[in-house]
């Protein structure tokens, strides 16, 4: 596996491509509306990560980084929700992203994230 992930941003678009095997087939894992992570299943790992509005997913918020809920995660069968929670917290997404859960009282706790810091020149 590519040791250095290839970052990738469209200005216009706002969206950041980050791909850490370029070129290869992926099963798309629409997390929320604003993070897909691209995976291999067979092999249980990653092969890139699109963020869309990117700037408002790197924007600080008052008191850190923003967190974002992974809706998506709920869509997904019993097993390939594992897969993707140990993709989420192995490197090299962990890299990317922190995983933490948010628990609202008397419900589910739900996966949260946030995004590390990226390379200056693509939040620049």
């Amino acid at each position: 596996m590519n040791k250095t992930p290839n970052f990738n941003y469209d200005e216009i678009s706002d969206t950041l491509y980050v791909s850490f095997e370029p070129g290869v087939q992926a099963t798309g894992i629409e997390l929320n509306n604003n993070i897909l992570l691209r995976i291999d299943k067979e092999n249980r790992k990653v092969i890139g990560i699109t963020f869309f509005d990117y700037s408002l997913l790197a924007q600080k918020a008052d008191f850190g980084p923003r967190s974002f809920p992974l809706t998506g995660l709920l869509h997904l069968s019993a097993e390939l929700r594992e897969l993707v929670l140990e993709i989420l917290q192995s490197s090299p997404v962990a890299d990317i992203l922190s995983l933490s859960t948010y628990t609202p009282s008397y419900s589910e706790p739900i996966p949260i994230t946030s995004l590390h810091q990226v390379p200056t020149a693509i939040a620049g």
